[in-house]
């Protein structure tokens, strides 16, 4: 079931994470205002933090009093972002989505980038937790960022009307991620919104792709704003029947 609304505003943020927590916190919660008009606000993975090895105990309580603040700020929109937080002896990056003050699905990261020593500082995720979640009638899935190489994972979110990819996708291998965003949309005949990184190394690259595979993105931009028109997922899976 799509939503009743024809179309959703959508932002996907292109940023840099700092080293003072604070001061990413402080330009999210800016973004969230700037943009309080639309119903999709998406981070790059693990913003607030980076990928800050040498201090995860650090940031990983900074993180979950982060999430504490931003259930307060978020009423009507959707927020999407990553997180490094701790779960027993563990560290985790996990994706929520918060919705109405509340968090309204979790979901940790299953395939870690060992190029990038993740499999050495997180424990991997569920495979099974994979899977299309609903808010007001619209069929939503995430893939954190690697996820995305892995066709097996395309399966889990078939049927998904919106895939979120949070992702800090590194600048050697940009085109793969465009291409494999693109072909996701196209594939399973759904919009993908990218939020990735803009650090210096980071392919930045933040798109919004519908189903037909055309895109918008700007690399240029901290901000990429766009729409969900639910009209272009119904005309293309009638069109273009894939059962």
């Amino acid at each position: 079931m799509l939503s009743m609304l024809k179309k959703m505003e959508v932002v996907t943020l292109q940023l840099p994470s700092h080293k003072r927590y604070q001061e990413n916190l402080d330009t999210l919660l800016f973004h969230l205002k700037e943009h309080q008009d639309k119903h999709i606000v998406v981070a790059p993975e693990v913003f607030l933090t980076a990928l800050d090895y040498e201090h995860m105990a650090t940031a990983a309580k900074f993180s979950a009093n982060a999430l504490k603040a931003l259930k307060k700020e978020v009423n009507e929109q959707i927020v999407i972002l990553t997180l490094i937080l701790e779960e027993g002896d563990n560290f985790i990056n996990q994706a929520v989505v918060i919705h109405k003050h509340r968090i309204v699905h979790r979901q940790e990261k299953v395939k870690l980038f060992k190029l990038g020593d993740e499999d050495l500082y997180f424990q991997a995720g569920k495979k099974k937790k994979i899977k299309p979640f609903e808010i007001d009638g619209v069929k939503y899935a995430i893939l954190i960022c690697f996820e995305l190489r892995f066709k097996e994972l395309w399966e889990q979110v078939e049927g998904a009307d919106v895939v979120i990819v949070p992702s800090r996708w590194g600048k050697l291998r940009k085109t793969h991620m465009e291409v494999l965003s693109r072909a996701l949309a196209v594939m399973n005949q759904c919009y993908v919104i990218v939020s990735n990184s803009s650090d210096e190394d980071m392919a930045s690259s933040s798109s919004i792709i519908s189903p037909t595979g055309e895109v918008t993105m700007n690399d240029a931009l901290e901000a990429v704003v766009g729409s969900i028109d639910f009209r272009e997922i119904k005309k293309m899976r009638r069109y273009i029947v894939m059962d």
